[in-house]
């Protein structure tokens, strides 16, 4: 997905804040309802087919009073191509981003394109993909701030993805800014809720990926956590997950804490969280 600046650039946060739980900065986060309410309500004046991925994406521009802005849409729904997809898991996952104060998932909203219901979140800006990295031989960072920020930011992910039982997260769809704070995308294939995903997470000392672990979390994020239950999920995902998917979630919470857990047992809690 090619990534484009379409409104403000993201906030370059000093260096004692590089640090932070949330990777979108202040500014950012103070814009958030108004980039929502644009996304439902501005005008669209183009509208083009991005071209990649399964779930056929469209990029829309929007007239916000004659500035252009932009997001990508999509409306799957049901098996495509073997997998299960949702559009609506797009909406669920930036609100419980929210919840959790997370703040690495753009706005995203529920928006009519063509007579079909679909999410459109706001287009990323960003300075390039892992895949980017990986295919132009770019180094990951080595030195501090940056090597802190890129690491506790592929933590993060690693430990929304197995909360919301993500299994589609790919070097693509993981974007980073000029400063390497990281931006998640893509969550068509989010919140399933078979026994496979309410018994094992996706990451972690035991997930299905084992490989890839969450070394270190912020405390806040696992306070936040802790004080998931199903009427605070279900107020802030609304329409977009069913009971039992809910019920998914809070399953695979119980597994998480378990592990965070077992890793401050063996490692101490100052060398899990921050």
């Amino acid at each position: 997905m090619k990534k484009t600046v379409f409104l403000t650039p993201l906030l370059i946060l000093a260096a004692g804040e590089f640090l932070s739980f949330a990777q979108f900065g202040p500014e950012e986060i103070a814009q958030r309802a108004k980039m929502e309410e644009i996304l439902k309500t501005a005008p669209i004046v183009k509208a083009e087919e991005i071209g990649e991925g399964v779930t056929n994406p469209w990029r829309l521009y929007l007239d916000y009073h004659g500035q252009e802005l932009s997001g990508c849409w999509k409306n799957p729904e049901g098996v495509q191509r073997g997998f299960l997809e949702g559009w609506r898991f797009e909406i669920a996952a930036y609100e419980l981003d929210k919840l959790l104060g997370l703040n690495m998932i753009p706005a995203t909203v529920e928006r009519e394109f063509k007579g079909k219901k679909g999410s459109l979140q706001l287009w990323a800006a960003s300075e390039f993909s892992l895949l980017d990295i990986m295919e132009g031989g770019i180094p990951l960072p080595a030195k501090m701030p940056e090597a802190e920020i890129f690491n506790r930011g592929k933590y993060l992910a690693r430990a929304f993805d197995s909360l919301i039982a993500n299994d589609d997260r790919t070097q693509q769809n993981t974007l980073l800014t000029k400063d390497w704070r990281t931006i998640l995308i893509d969550h068509s294939r989010a919140f399933r809720s078979s026994k496979k995903y309410r018994r094992q997470l996706i990451y972690g000392v035991k997930g299905m990926k084992e490989e890839k672990l969450f070394k270190r979390l912020p405390r806040t994020f696992i306070e936040k956590i802790k004080a998931l239950n199903f009427e605070n999920i279900k107020k802030a995902v609304g329409p977009y997950l069913e009971d039992d998917e809910i019920k998914a979630v809070l399953a695979r919470r119980e597994l998480l804490l378990e592990q965070i857990e077992e890793m401050i047992k063996g490692k101490g809690e100052n060398n899990v969280l921050y």
